[in-house]
């Protein structure tokens, strides 16, 4: 059998290079050069039928709560926004995956936020509102040198070319304008995983959920994380106890970046950080 082929290890000419270094720190240089990569949660078997049980119970609250037939009007019906307010300690738990924190501290330069955790299924064999080629930033068209936001998609379940894996435009982030039909087609990429792992994008990445033909649906939990200067999808503090989360929590779920109500909050706030 022909040994599969390699590239070359040497090179020349060559002033700076990135070093070999561990998993996360692999997906981060990934996700800087092409935009995704895949990064693995830690969680181990336990744990991730805890959250597997958790996603359906949680789910089906949300539904009794906001009522089925609303969602389906307004097309919410395969999206669970917060599941963390709803279904408290295993999505807070998932938000704050160490390995995941890593990458994103990594990725963001700086403080950053979770600007939205959701829920999402990618229906068997039926129309799917995020199968169309989007930025998780949509409607923006610049680029930047860093990353302003990263979204991490965690599977719930295996990602598969059957039930619908995440397509990706490999280094769409670092051009402003969508490309043509034809670049499209020669270069999109379907990318697989495991459940358990997550799907790290640069949220500027142009990429879209694939056409799930399997017989069940398909369920992952994506997180935003973004720079304190982007307002939360829903804001998170209002309604979290402060008191049960660590400072790291209250940072990243957003304590610090809330909006003043007057001019007096303002300079309370600033009081605070200075006094």
């Amino acid at each position: 059998m022909t040994e599969p082929r390699r590239p070359p290890d040497a090179a020349y000419g060559v002033l700076h290079r990135d070093p070999d270094g561990t998993a996360v720190e692999a997906a981060v240089e990934q996700v800087r050069r092409l935009g995704y990569a895949i990064l693995d949660s830690g969680f181990d078997a336990d744990a991730l039928r805890a959250l597997s049980e958790a996603f359906d119970a949680t789910r089906a609250r949300y539904l009794a709560r906001h009522g089925e037939a609303r969602l389906r009007r307004l097309d919410e019906h395969n999206t669970l926004r917060a599941p963390l307010l709803e279904g408290g300690t295993p999505f807070l738990g998932l938000a704050f995956a160490e390995p995941l924190m890593r990458a994103v501290a990594a990725l963001i330069d700086g403080k950053f936020v979770l600007n939205q955790q959701n829920g999402v299924i990618n229906p068997s064999r039926e129309p799917y509102n995020q199968g169309a080629w989007h930025r998780d930033l949509p409607y923006q068209h610049f680029v930047s040198s860093r990353p302003l936001a990263i979204n991490a998609l965690f599977c719930v379940d295996d990602f598969t070319h059957e039930n619908g894996s995440t397509w990706v435009l490999p280094a769409s982030h670092k051009a402003e304008a969508f490309p043509s039909d034809d670049y499209v087609r020669r270069n999109a990429v379907q990318v697989t995983a495991r459940a358990g792992q997550f799907v790290l994008l640069d949220c500027m990445l142009f990429h879209a959920g694939g056409r799930n033909d399997s017989e069940r649906p398909r369920r992952a939990v994506n997180h935003v994380f973004t720079i304190p200067y982007l307002k939360q999808q829903i804001a998170l503090p209002p309604h979290l106890d402060a008191a049960a989360l660590t400072p790291l929590q209250r940072e990243v779920l957003g304590f610090a970046y809330r909006e003043p109500a007057s001019v007096d909050d303002w300079l309370d706030g600033r009081e605070r950080r200075t006094g």
